[in-house]
């Protein structure tokens, strides 16, 4: 064997660590955050076996044998939920060849699945990792047409096995996006929405039947739209302005069973009582507070907290591309912030705190399961420095199911590596 090809095959060999086992373990002495909209508890446990959440509260006995933790000082809470990311599909996002967000230039569009394109060693999901995301749901972004595709859900575990369901939702793009892909108009896009999921009724209904001359879709995208039409798979529309919204709404009087979830909704404030009589979730980003286009007028950072107001079940999302996951806390802790300003509406800490780990797993199909602390709820718990939704504090321990990760990556390599550097052969530096 070559040089070359055993370098290739190390590599190979140590690109993941031997899969680890789940441990059973219990955090004591820490103030818990269960995830559940609640308020932390202070001097609270968790106890975790066989990579599940067997109890976590004040007063929770430790079972004998199981390794203990103090937590003095620290914070224990679920791991965070990352809802609507790029996480896995681009090394370097301008590089095109390293990036499959979106095919341009694919034949296909609600058929493309994103979850054989995730790569697990991915160097964001190693640094988002790190900032306690434990979780998230993976979206396409759109080519050419206003079907992106597949999204999925994964886990952040340093395993090959990132991908926990595969075709997780579709997402569709309306508003001014849209239009632009559909040929420059918010009617294009209705119309290609609507004409893309009758001929996907019609395939379902008579699967070997003829298809008409004016077909839009290929074979493949009608018959990835059967799941959305009855409802077992979740229909992602990306939508800012109230109008648009209204219209999305509107789609479940010829497509009943669809299971609508809202993304963006800059506006959803101005219509939030008719989203929550439709009992559609909606996945948003805060701090997206001025008005940078037309459909977007009446954006303000009270956009969440009015729509739970309202009844809305809203969750904390959209990291891609600079925003990254690991800037969930941030998103989260000015909604607490803003709950102290006059006229202003926001969340209390544990609102904020579930919009980024229950309310978003509740969404993506994972109620109970994940982004909580509750008894048969997944092991992903992470211990904090301090409290999460302070930009000062940082993970100190993350598992994932019950196995500890490690928090290592790209970037804190380098941070190691130049945090104390030995000036003696360095050149003279300006004297001032």
């Amino acid at each position: 064997m070559s040089r070359r090809a055993l370098i290739l095959a190390a590599l190979a060999a140590t690109a993941f660590a031997p899969a680890a086992f789940a441990q059973d373990f219990a955090v004591t002495n820490a103030t818990v955050a269960t995830g559940d909209g609640g308020a932390p508890i202070e001097h609270g446990t968790v106890v975790v076996r066989a990579g599940k959440v067997v109890a976590a509260g004040a007063g929770v006995a430790v079972p004998a044998g199981v390794q203990t933790i103090d937590g003095t000082g620290k914070w224990v809470t679920p791991g965070l939920f990352s809802a609507v990311t790029d996480l896995g599909l681009w090394d370097v996002e301008a590089v095109s060849n390293s990036n499959d967000s979106a095919a341009d230039k694919s034949p296909f569009n609600a058929a493309l699945d994103v979850s054989p394109a995730i790569n697990p060693s991915s160097e964001h999901i190693a640094i988002s990792r790190e900032g306690g995301v434990t979780r998230a749901s993976v979206a396409p972004a759109n080519g050419d047409s206003i079907f992106a595709g597949q999204g999925a859900l994964i886990d952040l575990g340093a395993d090959p096995n990132a991908v926990t369901k595969a075709r997780a939702f579709q997402y569709v793009q309306l508003g001014e996006a849209g239009a632009k892909l559909a040929g420059g108009s918010r009617v294009a896009a209705h119309v290609a929405l609507r004409s893309a999921l009758r001929e996907a009724r019609d395939i379902a209904a008579t699967p070997n039947a003829a298809r008409s001359t004016d077909a839009m879709l290929t074979h493949a995208d009608a018959v990835a739209l059967a799941p959305v039409l009855d409802g077992r798979q979740p229909l992602y529309v990306g939508v800012e302005r109230a109008a648009d919204i209204r219209s999305v709404l509107a789609l479940k009087s010829e497509f009943p069973k669809l299971d609508l979830v809202l993304v963006g909704a800059t506006e959803g404030w101005l219509v939030a009582s008719e989203i929550a009589a439709a009992k559609v979730p909606v996945i948003t980003m805060p701090l997206r507070d001025l008005p940078s286009a037309f459909e977007a007028l009446a954006a303000t950072q009270s956009n969440v907290g009015r729509m739970k107001k309202a009844g809305v079940k809203v969750a904390i999302g959209m990291f891609s591309g600079s925003n990254q996951p690991r800037y969930a806390p941030q998103e989260a802790g000015n909604l607490v912030a803003l709950a102290k300003l006059p006229g202003a509406a926001g969340l209390t800490w544990g609102e904020a705190f579930a919009a980024i780990t229950s309310v978003p797993a509740e969404i993506s199909g994972m109620g109970g399961k994940a982004g909580v602390l509750a008894p048969g709820a997944v092991g992903d718990v992470v211990i904090w420095d301090g409290d999460p939704l302070e930009l000062s504090s940082a993970p100190l321990e993350v598992f994932i199911d019950g196995v500890k990760q490690p928090l290592d990556n790209h970037q804190s390599r380098l941070k190691q590596r130049y945090r104390n550097l030995d000036r003696t052969y360095l050149p003279k530096a300006f004297d001032w």
